[in-house]
């Protein structure tokens, strides 16, 4: 390094207050620092609060580093390194002296002391409470994020605690997380200087802060926000040392102050939370209470202001972000602390990507967050704590209760990442995301089940939920291309229904849903039979009650609960692939099915043949079960009107005759769901021989047909579908279906009546789609991973 090239004179400015900055000036004050001057200097019209501050610039670096010759000596420890002589720890830590035990020139300690004293003078408190983030000048690039490398001090206060903060951020710059991470991204070690930001500290000890980005961090689906929250200060869900509350809101209805278009709110376990400390010592972490856990961080209207706010900086940065904020529990008041642009999805090929299947899967050790959409077996490497980091064994699959900047170079060496705890945005879940590793965060459990040696399979593929598997998988992979893909008459729809899923597949260019199942929201989100909910003090399973009462925490009123989370999880679906429609198929359990839910078993009847017993249009005006229908349809018109998801097309099932039409639609309109009102469309499944000799009666009724094919072979063939013995006369072609299937299609197009299937034939034989294209079906419906393979297939149907 020329010493003689970086800049010595007064002439140059030491100090910046942040509303003197742009983000234009990141070679001055870093990318930290000038995101902050820019949001206090542009947005604070648009109502964004961002605690005012000031920056130390790149030349106090320079000046500090020439005044105590520190530059000569740490280009001759990092060339001792490189070349092999010093390990990495050695480097770090001789560097990181060289820092600490300099002195400040005595301009840089003036210019910093009066930057201090202004900002006490201007919020009136002597001796005020600051932030002291390090900022360098490489950081917050598209090609590298350098998240965490550097330090932060929270709580510091008094000239004499800011100067020392501000010499160990300066050290930071040289901590071996952030030595090697510059040597991977090919940054020069002796060219990058390090602003450091010092920032009015929000009170968020005594209330609360997370981390939020504009997009979702694993798809990168690009119309919602994502937002963690956590009691107390924001350093322990960074750095994944505690399990946050995870939000998700879909941005295109933020506008409409209407809607409250929180598509999800889960509630983390929250254990402990950060606060001031005493007696010489800035902060310490402490348990939070059991309300502080069971409860909510925000509510919805803070939820959806948060939310306003990340749409307004994304505008403003013209790219997706990755933002920091704090809720001053004194005040109540929001603010925005950080923002920098979200680097993993920036460079994404948006036409093609790649599909894991998990072959095989051993049983279920642990689950968690999925980071990314990968999957690896390999064996586990358990480390306990970063004293034993050296212990890592190469391309095993760490399993650790959190990371942080110092878990760097082991992670890198990585095949996966599993920990404890964490949320979407924890140090674990970022750093992997940016290395492109498979990882599983917030398991609660990992270094308790697992050991080291084991062999696992880490699958995050799945969808949001991640699954550790005991042994070695079958891992499969397929690649789609979708760019080349024309545009056909007959729609290519999507099969979905695990919402946690819905977000892999939005770049596929679908025309929608085809078929969501209720059945999949319940059984797994829900989990409780919605007449138990209805009429809880009278049932008698003890065990059930005591589950429902551990599942529907929070709610006062317990049929909110199955409102909140059908709601929710549809909306998730609607979302993924808004404006276009989503139909979803009403609850058809058979009976046995809704026996096995909590506190089922007490409300249903027991029968001899379940698949043609009391299931779809009988039960919803039925005594028995017409009340839970009534929740079914509370939860679709929350979703419809009050979400805003006016996508959602309602489909009934397996509604034998005319007459149970009417009875469903006369239900469904005294729960609020009219058809026709309010743009709502009503469909029908088309799967009994009823619904097709009937078809021009039927199309009274509703406005579409959605074809069942798998019930109705069954049931034109008398063939148990699941019947071993029988497997070889169950065929969706054969020439009695087919006649079934072209005269459906034949009456609803006569009258106007949308028509379409949901089925796997389609994807297995091209002649059966050809079959169904040349009839003049409207959509074809089937699973994401068959879809590049259907649109082929009807794309030559409809050229021959």
């Amino acid at each position: 390094m020329d010493q003689k090239t970086k800049p010595q004179g007064s002439e140059h400015p030491l100090v910046l207050r942040f509303d003197q900055v742009r983000r234009i000036d990141g070679q001055l004050v870093g990318g930290k620092n000038s995101s902050i001057g820019e949001m206090i200097s542009t947005l604070k019209s648009e109502g964004i609060k961002v605690p005012p501050g000031f920056a130390t610039t790149s030349h106090m670096y320079w000046q500090y580093v020439n005044t105590n010759h520190i530059g000569e000596e740490a280009a001759k420890v990092i060339s001792e390194w490189q070349y092999g002589k010093l390990c990495l720890k050695d480097t770090g830590r001789k560097i990181r002296s060289l820092f600490l035990g300099g002195t400040w020139p005595t301009s840089a300690a003036v210019a910093v002391k009066a930057a201090y004293s202004e900002l006490c003078a201007s919020a009136g408190v002597s001796n005020l409470s600051v932030a002291v983030r390090s900022s360098a000048t490489a950081e917050d690039l598209p090609e590298a994020s350098f998240a965490g490398q550097q330090e932060t001090y929270l709580n510091v206060s008094g000239e004499d605690s800011l100067l020392v903060a501000c010499r160990r951020c300066y050290a930071s710059l040289f901590t071996d997380r952030a030595i090697s991470y510059r040597q991977t991204k090919g940054f020069d070690h002796m060219s990058v200087a390090l602003s450091i930001g010092v920032q009015q500290m929000v009170r968020s000890d005594v209330g609360g802060s997370g981390v939020m980005f504009s997009i979702d961090t694993e798809s990168g689906f690009n119309k919602v926000v994502l937002i963690n929250a956590a009691w107390g200060l924001g350093e322990n869900v960074v750095q994944g040392t505690v399990n946050p509350d995870e939000y998700q809101v879909f941005k295109p209805f933020l506008d409409d102050t209407t809607l409250v278009p929180i598509l999800e709110k889960k509630c983390g376990d929250k254990c402990i939370k950060m606060v001031y400390g005493d007696e010489g010592v800035s902060t310490r972490n402490v348990a939070t209470s059991k309300a502080e856990r069971d409860g909510f961080v925000l509510d919805d209207e803070e939820i959806l202001r948060l939310a306003r706010w990340a749409c307004i900086i994304e505008q403003h940065y013209g790219t997706p972000m990755d933002m920091e904020w704090a809720m001053d529990g004194i005040t109540g008041e929001l603010f925005i602390v950080q923002a920098r642009p979200e680097t993993v999805h920036l460079n994404h090929d948006a036409a093609t990507f790649k599909i894991y299947k998990i072959n095989d899967k051993g049983r279920v050790l642990t689950t968690g967050l999925s980071v990314g959409d990968k999957a690896v077996s390999g064996r586990v490497c358990l480390i306990e704590t970063a004293k034993d980091i050296d212990k890592f064994v190469n391309n095993s699959i760490l399993v650790t209760r959190a990371t942080d900047p110092d878990w760097v170079p082991v992670m890198k060496r990585a095949a996966a990442i599993i920990t404890d705890h964490g949320g979407r945005t924890s140090h674990a879940a970022i750093v992997s995301r940016e290395l492109g590793l498979p990882a599983i965060v917030g398991t609660g459990i990992a270094t308790y089940v697992l050991h080291n040696g084991q062999d696992v399979t880490v699958s995050c593929a799945e969808g949001t939920s991640g699954f550790v598997y005991e042994g070695i998988s079958d891992i499969t992979t397929q690649t789609l291309d979708v760019s080349s893909l024309p545009a056909t008459r007959t729609n290519i729809m999507l099969n979905l229904a695990n919402p946690a899923a819905a977000y892999r597949w939005w770049r596929l260019p679908s025309d929608g849903i085809g078929l969501a199942r209720m059945e999949f929201v319940v059984s797994n989100a829900i989990q409780i039979h919605p007449m138990a909910l209805i009429h809880f003090d009278r049932l008698k399973d003890e065990e059930a009650k005591k589950k429902i009462v551990c599942l529907t925490a929070g709610y006062k009123d317990k049929t909110d609960y199955f409102v909140d989370k059908l709601s929710q999880g549809f909306a998730t679906l609607c979302a993924a692939v808004y404006p276009k429609p989503a139909i979803i198929r009403m609850s058809d359990f058979k009976t046995n099915e809704y026996a096995n839910l909590v506190g089922g078993s007490e409300f249903e009847p027991k029968e001899e043949n379940p698949m043609l017993g009391f299931r779809g249009a009988s039960r919803y005006y039925s005594p028995r079960y017409k009340e839970g229908f009534g929740l079914e349809c509370r939860a679709i018109k929350r979703l419809r009107e009050d979400m805003g998801f006016t996508n959602a097309i309602v489909m009934i099932p397996f509604c034998r005759t005319v007459y149970e039409a009417k009875k469903v639609l006369a239900v469904m309109a005294d729960n609020g769901l009219k058809r026709g009102e309010n743009g709502l469309l009503v469909y029908v499944m088309c799967e009994i021989p009823s619904n097709v000799i009937l078809a021009a009666n039927f199309v009274d009724y509703f406005d579409g047909f959605s074809i069942g094919s798998n019930d109705l072979t069954q049931l034109t063939l008398g063939v148990d579908r699941d019947s071993g013995e029988l497997a070889n006369l169950f065929d969706e072609q054969d020439e009695a279906v087919k006649w079934m299937l072209k005269r459906v299609i034949s009456v609803a197009n006569e009258r106007g009546c949308k028509v379409g299937i949901c089925g796997q034939a389609p994807s297995d034989y091209p002649e059966f789609a050809k079959f169904l294209v040349d009839c003049g079906i409207n959509s074809i419906s089937i699973s994401p991973d068959s879809f590049v393979a259907v649109k082929q297939q009807v794309i030559g149907s409809e050229h021959t």
